[in-house]
């Protein structure tokens, strides 16, 4: 079957200069990556909308700020090495803290930056904005579900986080299936193990459900886009479905999706959990591809973990 790749920060352009374009309130502020970002492309259509505050982000946070209190909704995007990375401080206090309507939308998250290097592979950002309060946390599968929640996020009141990722990824959705904000979407059902992940291991966890098919597990897949507010009656109610979930996700297992998947469990419904990303360590500079076998953000791991636990009862 043919795999058609398609990159978020492309869909991220598309969304923006369509949010434009239906309400003037729309503007976006960059720090100097808005050309690998495609942010430009919402310059040249809105200039008098589009403001390139250079390599200053703790600064252009308090610009968005200032956007907001202004009755604007402003779009902050830049690497997530340096949003949340250089200015947690001021979106702690200066956006969620008064609950402005300020859309944060961070690129080149996690290891698959590559080649840039540990330095640039942000894999605690999740886990940072997650715990900042008032903060909701997207961190999208695919393209067309990138636009889908950046739209949402804008028409939703209130301080976004949405994390993309820097290659192009399969995709997952069409264009007219929906995603919600605060919905987990099931991908696939099934019955003996479930498999909650976000962002670009979602297409893996798709396709360890299809190795596992092979070898008589069945296994339900979760896309929960929404790390925050978390659709706890979902995970719970695949829980109770399945005996076990596996987490996946492209940032340090310690306090993103796999944290928040197993707090909700735990209160709520314990059944054993699997967590996959990275295992608390920094990444290094290399291909995209080979940095996820290595720290093992493969289909190949996600299959191991839903064997060992279904094996395990």
């Amino acid at each position: 079957m043919l795999v058609q790749l398609a990159s978020m920060r492309d869909a991220y352009a598309e969304v923006l200069l369509e949010l434009g374009e239906e309400d003037s309130r729309v503007v976006v502020v960059g720090a100097d990556t808005s050309v690998s970002i495609k942010t430009s492309l919402f310059g040249d259509r809105y200039p008098d909308r589009f403001f390139n505050v250079g390599i200053a982000e703790a600064n252009m946070m308090g610009i968005a700020a200032g956007l907001a209190l202004a009755g604007k909704i402003p779009f902050v995007t830049t690497y997530a090495a340096f949003v949340p990375g250089k200015c947690l401080d001021q979106i702690r206090n200066a956006i969620a803290y008064p609950y402005l309507n300020v859309k944060i939308v961070s690129s080149h998250g996690g290891l698959t930056v590559g080649p840039d290097g540990a330095s640039h592979q942000t894999i605690e950002d999740v886990a940072a904005m997650r715990a900042v309060p008032r903060m909701h946390v997207i961190v999208p599968a695919d393209a067309p579900s990138t636009k889908s929640l950046v739209a949402q996020a804008c028409r939703t009141l209130g301080p976004f986080y949405i994390r993309l990722s820097r290659p192009s990824v399969p995709t997952i959705y069409s264009a007219s299936k929906e995603v919600e904000i605060g919905k987990a979407k099931i991908l696939k059902e099934g019955s003996d193990v479930g498999i909650v992940a976000c962002g670009i291991m979602v297409n893996e966890a798709m396709e360890a459900a299809e190795a596992l098919s092979k070898i008589g597990v069945s296994a339900e897949v979760v896309d929960s886009h929404t790390v925050k507010p978390l659709d706890s009656e979902t995970i719970i109610r695949v829980a109770k479905k399945t005996g076990a979930l596996v987490t996946a996700e492209e940032q340090n297992i310690m306090g993103g999706l796999g944290g928040a998947v197993a707090e909700t469990v735990t209160e709520s419904y314990p059944v054993p959990i699997s967590r996959i990303g990275v295992r608390d360590t920094f990444g290094e500079s290399g291909e995209h591809k080979e940095l996820m076998v290595k720290y093992g953000l493969t289909s190949k791991e996600i299959t191991r973990a839903a064997k060992h636990l279904v094996d395990s009862r």
